[in-house]
C-alpha cells in the first residue's frame, strides 16, 4: 500500500514529527506550503487581527503552493498539522479540496501545545469527499502515532 504524509508546519515541530514518521514507515511526504508564507506576527493568535485569526474566523481559503503528483496512487494518506482553534488550519482544508479522496484511508495526527484532538476529524470530513478520517490523534513525537 502506497502511503503519503501531507503536512503543514509553521514553526518546524509538525514537520519534524511528519518526516520522522515517514522514515519509520517508508512513506512519501508532501509539505503543504502557503503561497504567501506566514510570519511570526501572522500566527500570533493572541492578536485578534493577525492573519491566522482573519483566516480562521473569516473561513478563508489559503492558497497552497504546488500539488501532489500522482495523488491517485496513494491508498493511505496521513494529514499532519498543528491544532489551530480546535481544528486544522484553513490551509489544510484548502489542500484537501483539491483532491479526490474516494477510496483512500485518511489518518490525522496533530501537534499541539495544549489542545486535544476534539472534533478535528469531523471538521475535516466535508473536505475529504469520498473518504473520512479513520483515526485522529494529537502527538508530540512520531513514536506516539497509531498506525
Amino acid at each position: 500500500m502506497k502511503t503519503l504524509i501531507a503536512y503543514f508546519s509553521v514553526q518546524g515541530h509538525t514537520k519534524k514529527v511528519a518526516e520522522d514518521f515517514a522514515k519509520e514507515i517508508g512513506a512519501d511526504t508532501f509539505e503543504i506550503i502557503p503561497q504567501e508564507p506566514y510570519s511570526a506576527a501572522d500566527i500570533k493568535w493572541t492578536n485578534p487581527v493577525s492573519r491566522c485569526n482573519r483566516e480562521k474566523f473569516g473561513k478563508k481559503d489559503v492558497p497552497v503552493s504546488g500539488k501532489v503528483e500522482n495523488f491517485a496512487e496513494y491508498e493511505c494518506v496521513y494529514l499532519a498539522f498543528p491544532i489551530w482553534y480546535y481544528g486544522a488550519p484553513n490551509i489544510v482544508n484548502t489542500f484537501c479540496k483539491d483532491y479526490d479522496w474516494t477510496g483512500k484511508t485518511v489518518n490525522v495526527f496533530a501537534t499541539s501545545g495544549g489542545s486535544d484532538i476534539g472534533k478535528t476529524a469531523e471538521k475535516l470530513d466535508p473536505y475529504l469527499k469520498g473518504a473520512g478520517v479513520s483515526n485522529a490523534q494529537v502527538v508530540k513525537s512520531s513514536f506516539e502515532i497509531t498506525r
